[in-house]
């Protein structure tokens, strides 16, 4: 399905896990470190599946903003200490290669349950990067 383009950015790595990566920009640099549990040696750093939780949790809650102001059964204002919590894992697959074991939680304080569920639903519906995840990776929502 074509997407029309209304903001891109660009961003390079060098060392692999081990390395730099930042936009071209310069806006953003970081530095990677291969976590031990990877085989690393645990240095200070990030990793690629850190920066994907937070740009994953980020954009979830972007959406969330979107869909409560722009649908009319489920309108309101996000309270200011909503949070997601996005917990990104990473292995071997039985097939072979590495995977991603992604879990979104979401808080809404001082919003119903049912409510929360619902807008859940519908930002999980419209979030780039469940779309972008969406039949490759079992991703879940649950309001906690």
């Amino acid at each position: 399905m074509p997407t029309e383009v209304l903001y891109s950015t660009q961003a390079r790595a060098t060392g692999g896990r081990d390395g730099v990566s930042g936009t071209l920009d310069g806006a953003f640099n970081v530095t990677l470190s291969t976590p031990k549990e990877l085989g690393g040696d645990g240095k200070d750093g990030n990793n690629p599946e850190q920066l994907f939780a937070a740009g994953y949790a980020a954009c979830f809650l972007g959406a969330m903003k979107f869909v409560a102001g722009h649908s009319e059964d489920l309108k309101m204002k996000i309270p200011d200490d909503t949070t997601v919590t996005s917990t990104v894992g990473i292995g071997p697959r039985s097939e072979g290669g590495f995977g991603l074991d992604v879990k979104l939680e979401v808080s809404l304080p001082g919003v119903a349950k049912d409510k929360a569920a619902r807008l859940v639903e519908e930002a999980h519906q419209v979030c780039p990067y469940s779309n972008a995840t969406r039949g490759a990776l079992d991703i879940n929502p649950v309001v906690v």
